[in-house]
């Protein structure tokens, strides 16, 4: 069985194979998760360009979007096929943009066709297949909708607990409960992470209801005090946010979640307070990375952009960012840049005489699926 205390969600535009090999260097533990794929990309598109990963981001889940059950069971096997550990299907996602109100967050409304996705997919692959879902949906705009969005109903509390029974039933291994409503079509996909309020207690109530079954917390955790605290009650915590803007926290999670220690033959281990020893050989583990994806004619900008946070809150956050932004569009730019940022961030303002920031950079919108 997976290891699922602490997972990386999957984001649109963002957790690329870039991004999971960037992360994987904080922890060894965690499971990390695809942007999702729609099912249909798979079967009709370069399937092996968008399944393609590094060896070292295991455990690594593929996360499918669709509606279609003997469809989702073709793109199962293919990301079998390709080396996944888990196949996990999007019942989530409320952005109209990215599930053409066919899929994701709108399957919520369709529990029959969910259930029957999960039988196909479960029926198609050995590895585990789960599905990650919202609390509850609810359609509508204004106020009556964010007001709707604010309650949570004993009918509605019965929907969900009907919904995760069956889906356990028909081969569901866990269940990823974003502890959010989503209001379909009258919210943005932004405000849908921002304005239904997060009620991790009924995600307690659904483990309580299936003891038997994995159920992991999703959404709005940051701290490590916190997401310990979810972990004495519930299977996991999923971060998204959190994770992509300030990835040190997964550094921080990973002995206290997983007993693991940086490793004792790093000569700078004794003498670096602990965050500046993980920046460090993240720094030194993307080097080498760019220098072998580059080298095979990827871009420096799509590695380094998933980079950005590796700063957050530091005075050389800055000059960090902007190096990485400008040194990877230059031309013929390649690992020498992430050097370039690493001495930037480690002495902010000496290079280009300006003072360091006083606030942390405003996060990017990001699609949490």
């Amino acid at each position: 069985m997976l290891d699922r205390r602490i997972s990386v969600a999957p984001m649109m535009g963002r957790t690329d194979r870039h991004c999971r090999y960037f992360l994987r260097g904080f922890s060894a533990g965690m499971l990390l998760y695809t942007e999702m794929i729609a099912a249909s990309d798979l079967i009709r598109g370069d399937s092996a360009r968008l399944l393609a990963f590094d060896p070292e981001e295991h455990p690594v889940a593929l996360q499918l979007g669709g509606c279609e059950p003997q469809e989702l069971a073709v793109a199962a096997r293919l990301g079998e096929q390709a080396g996944y550990d888990e196949i996990n299907l999007n019942c989530g996602c409320p952005s109209d943009r990215a599930t053409g109100k066919v899929f994701g967050a709108y399957l919520m409304q369709r529990p029959d066709t969910v259930v029957a996705c999960v039988a196909a997919m479960r029926a198609a692959v050995r590895v585990p297949v789960t599905v990650k879902m919202r609390i509850g949906v609810i359609g509508g705009r204004g106020k009556a909708a964010i007001e709707a969005s604010r309650r949570f109903e004993d009918s509605e509390r019965a929907a969900l607990h009907s919904l995760v029974g069956r889906v356990r039933d028909a081969g569901c291994e866990a269940v990823i409960v974003h502890a959010r409503k989503a209001v379909l079509g009258g919210l943005s996909a932004q405000d849908n992470r921002e304005i239904p309020p997060l009620r991790y207690e009924v995600v307690s109530q659904v483990k309580r209801a299936f003891p038997d079954l994995q159920v992991i917390v999703n959404g709005g955790l940051r701290e490590p005090a916190t997401i310990l605290g979810a972990l004495e009650g519930l299977d996991g915590v999923m971060l998204g946010r959190e994770a992509y803007h300030r990835p040190l926290v997964l550094g921080e999670l990973d002995p206290l979640v997983f007993g693991a220690a940086p490793a004792s033959a790093d000569p700078h281990s004794n003498r670096e307070p602990p965050a500046a020893a993980a920046r460090r050989r993240a720094m030194e583990r993307m080097q080498r990375y760019a220098e072998r994806q580059v080298g095979r004619g990827e871009r420096l900008s799509a590695i380094v952009r998933h980079m950005q946070g590796l700063y957050a809150g530091e005075p050389g956050a800055l000059e960090f960012r902007r190096t990485l932004s400008e040194g990877s569009r230059r031309p013929g730019a390649g690992a020498e840049v992430l050097a370039e940022a690493f001495a930037n961030a480690e002495a902010p303002g000496e290079s280009r005489g300006v003072a360091p920031p006083r606030k942390v950079a405003p996060r990017m919108p990001l699609e949490e699926l």
